[in-house]
């Protein structure tokens, strides 16, 4: 596995405005859901997808990135910056499939999400890649970003 780039890193961080949250979850036990929370109170507009809520933190939440991107466009005029995966590595695929389709500039992979074909193939699209590591824990190290608006 190639290592992260802490360069690409700091400038996912820096750069992203927007942050899709897929498979965030409402259990307030979750790392997702945390996480989410963490991004939210550090000035990201966090967009939460899950097919199976329809709200999280107050937030509304979306079936799909599609769905998540047209409602980032519509409340915002926005897009997605940056796609934060809280699933099971087989999902990665078609995850990666959807950030190339729809220009989604940056794809982070959390803690033991690992696919190196799916993430060779995001980069070879031009999507800079975070693989097997933790935003919060990358975000927290960079005192200057803290609680940004």
């Amino acid at each position: 596995m190639m290592g992260n780039d802490p360069a690409v890193i700091d400038e996912m961080l820096r750069a992203a405005k927007t942050i899709a949250v897929v498979g965030m979850s409402d259990k307030k036990w979750r790392a997702s859901y945390n996480i989410g929370r963490y991004l939210a109170a550090n000035g990201y507009r966090v967009i939460p997808v899950n097919p199976a809520l329809s709200e999280v933190l107050g937030l509304a939440c979306y079936p799909d990135l599609d769905a998540a991107q047209a409602a980032a466009r519509e409340e915002a005029g926005a897009d997605i910056d940056l796609v934060d995966v809280f699933r099971a590595s087989e999902f990665v695929p078609a995850i990666v499939d959807d950030v190339i389709r729809l220009g989604i500039p940056y794809l982070w992979l959390q803690d033991d999400v690992i696919n190196e074909e799916a993430v060779t193939r995001a980069r070879a699209a031009g999507v800079k890649c975070v693989e097997n590591d933790c935003i919060f824990r990358e975000h927290a190290k960079r005192a200057d970003l803290h609680a940004r608006q």
